[in-house]
């Protein structure tokens, strides 16, 4: 792949590749011990700014919504996303380049033990603001109440603290948390698989929107992808196939 003077110039109007990455999601990036961010987003953008033969600028953010809401005000010229239709109005998504599982986690105690029974108005189901869980409970659940914990590492401590029935959340998050103050566990299936792609703002055009996602499916069927999620020791997480479409809904089961 070698970008075009257009394409260079659409990815890079400041004279720099601008990424945004979500430090709220812990299977992607995360801060090393000199508190820089690291993780697989933060390889993928590298390799993209390696490729178009610039400076990478790492936007930081702490959760989901805001790393959507720097792309959206072209603060940043590229992000990593959960594919949603609301995200879509006005980024474009390259197909997923990894897939996540969301779970719920109650209490020992509950009287929960399928997803089946979340949907009940009597209970509260706490996730994070902005967050792809956010916006897909937000859509599907017709008598749970969601109540938003500020980032999506966050949002146990919120459970705990409001003395909600439910908390949502990437598998791997949750089980963390539940290991880590004990009396919790997760439900026995996951509510939704999280499709993770790159994006950039619909109006750096269709054509840079293109040359993005040839670059995903290079990454994935390079081994890109998946030789970064062995590197950074990420478990729970897949490589997405190739060529998925993102104009799809997000994946229930």
């Amino acid at each position: 792949m070698t970008p075009t003077p257009d394409i260079l110039s659409a990815f890079t109007p400041t004279g720099k590749l601008r990424a945004a990455i979500n430090l709220g999601n812990p299977i992607l990036a995360h801060t090393d011990a000199g508190g820089q961010a690291g993780g697989v987003s933060v390889d993928l953008a590298r390799e993209f700014a390696r490729l178009l033969d610039v400076e990478l600028e790492l936007v930081v953010v702490d959760a989901a919504g805001k790393s959507v809401d720097v792309v959206v005000a072209e603060q940043a010229d590229i992000g990593f996303f959960a594919i949603d239709p609301v995200r879509g109005a006005h980024i474009a998504f390259t197909a997923a380049y990894v897939l996540i599982e969301g779970y719920y986690l109650v209490r020992d105690d509950a009287p929960l033990r399928s997803n089946a029974q979340v949907d009940d108005a009597r209970n509260r189901v706490v996730v994070g603001k902005g967050s792809a869980y956010d916006l897909y409970l937000s859509r599907t659940l017709a008598q749970a109440r969601i109540v938003r914990a500020p980032t999506s590492p966050a949002v146990v401590d919120t459970f705990l603290e409001q003395g909600a029935e439910v908390a949502a959340g990437v598998k791997q998050q949750l089980e963390a948390d539940a290991r880590r103050l004990g009396g919790l566990r997760l439900l026995d299936e996951r509510f939704m698989v999280i499709r993770q792609a790159m994006g950039t703002p619909k109006a750096r055009g269709a054509e840079a929107a293109a040359f993005l996602a040839r670059f995903v499916e290079a990454m994935k069927a390079g081994g890109f992808v998946a030789a970064a999620l062995e590197r950074h020791g990420i478990e729970g997480a897949s490589v997405a196939p190739a060529e998925e479409s993102p104009a799809k809904e997000t994946i229930q089961g």
